[in-house]
């Protein structure tokens, strides 16, 4: 007697290599019931037309997964068959998430978002997750506070959202102790921003494609892992403590953006930081909306001081900002440019410069002006970023990236970093929250 066997229902997977492939990993790899037919890519420059590779993608996919550009969709929904469509990155507005709902629906197939309780792991160690509202809110610099006020009192490891733009299968779970693991890994300027500080501090941070390798991984070295969150997304792991920043600069997006607003609501704590440069409206605003979203999350207030490495009054200086800041991210200046202000440097026009990639990010995203993004996903743009950086007319170039961009781009002028900080009413808040969470922490285990 025949038995009746149920089709399996075709998936495609809207990314940016991160919170696609996660999903992919925890929800869909070992799932019978599904077939992931494509993912697709989008945000990040040359990820597509690469494949998801066997060694990672499991028994069901022999062959592995094709990755197509999201602009192919609609025609790949419509060759396939497809059923499903599960969005899968972030720091995205909610109009352009249900633009993509609207596309998907017209061309066939159903449009879903994956739940935090579908997708979050659980560890055998306590976590801290770290996240934001939105890219560029000063996520990294509460992280690496807080790193620094836990590695006082045990073992810490921090565990980074994922940013795998070269070959996934040697990226499944890299660890990183050293700038000669950075060499090691190849890593981009993306990549390095987030991992430099860590070692500076003599931490260790893993990352990679297999969060759940990554995390076995990382529980034999650790007391406590920090979740470092990217983006806007929500963690990957199931945090014991749940912290998020806010930006006051663009107030109103914590409940306008995914998967922003997610984290506002699952917080335990939640950081309204730079004060010191906000508008009052601005943070009361944030304020009311933490307080209506999720009445039993602490609030803390917090400034952003800032440190010059270097003299830079009445200079004329080409200001760097991080690069996913002013991208997606949707900011129009970070540090640099109030470090500039302060000081009263000129600020010259990076776009006279721009070259190749760099030229096409000014043209993608209109709301640039004089700033240059610090762009490296891959060799291409950090030789551009280079070769805008040395034709640019200046006294000096005025760095706001976590990462000493003299070591990996050589340059024809002085770089002066710059930095946001943690006040300190905020770090003694901070040392308050953590030294309770710890005191229900066993380190026997």
């Amino acid at each position: 007697m025949a038995y009746y066997q149920p089709m399996r229902k075709k998936v495609i997977i809207m990314g940016a290599a991160g919170r696609d492939f996660h999903n992919f990993n925890v929800f869909f790899r070992n799932n019978k019931e599904y077939e992931v037919i494509a993912f697709t890519a989008a945000q990040i420059p040359n990820i597509s037309g690469r494949r998801y590779p066997k060694e990672l993608a499991g028994e069901l996919y022999p062959n592995g997964i094709p990755i197509y550009s999201e602009d192919e969709l609609p025609d790949l929904i419509k060759k396939h068959g497809v059923d499903e469509v599960i969005f899968s990155y972030t720091d995205v507005s909610y109009q352009y998430v249900m633009n993509r709902c609207s596309i998907v629906n017209v061309a066939g197939a159903d449009f879903k978002l994956l739940s935090p309780e579908h997708t979050m792991l659980k560890s055998k160690k306590p976590v801290i997750a770290v996240c934001a509202v939105r890219t560029g809110c000063g996520k990294s610099q509460f992280s690496r506070k807080i790193f620094e006020i836990l590695a006082k009192r045990c073992k810490v490891v921090a565990i980074r959202h994922p940013m795998p733009y070269g070959d996934l299968a040697k990226q499944k779970c890299q660890r990183f102790a050293s700038y000669e693991d950075l060499d090691r890994h190849e890593c981009t300027i993306e990549e390095r921003e987030e991992y430099e500080p860590y070692i500076d501090m003599g931490g260790v941070v893993y990352a990679g494609v297999d969060y759940e390798e990554i995390l076995k991984e990382a529980e034999k070295e650790a007391d406590v892992i920090i979740w470092d969150g990217g983006n806007n997304d929500y963690p990957f792991y199931k945090p014991d403590l749940h912290i998020v920043i806010a930006d006051p600069h663009r107030a109103g997006h914590e409940l306008s953006y995914y998967a922003g607003e997610i984290n506002l609501r699952m917080a335990d704590v939640v950081i309204i930081n730079k004060i010191d440069t906000a508008k009052d409206e601005d943070i009361k605003k944030i304020e009311k909306n933490v307080r209506n979203a999720n009445p039993k999350a602490k609030i803390i207030k917090a400034t952003s001081p800032i440190k010059i490495e270097g003299d830079i009054k009445g200079k004329r200086v080409l200001v760097v900002e991080d690069g996913p800041t002013l991208t997606h991210g949707e900011m129009k200046f970070g540090a640099g440019t109030i470090a500039a202000m302060k000081e009263n440097a000129e600020i010259i026009d990076a776009r006279k410069y721009a070259v190749g990639s760099i030229k096409e990010t000014f043209e993608k995203y209109s709301h640039l002006e004089k700033i240059l993004p610090a762009m490296g996903y891959g060799e291409e743009q950090i030789r551009d970023l280079e070769k805008t950086i040395n034709l640019a007319d200046c006294d000096v170039v005025l760095a706001a990236t976590p990462i000493d961009l003299k070591r990996i781009i050589k340059v024809n002028k002085p770089i002066i970093r710059v930095r946001y900080g943690v006040g300190e009413e905020a770090e003694k808040e901070l040392e308050k929250i953590i030294e309770e969470f710890l005191k229900n922490v066993d380190f026997s285990s």
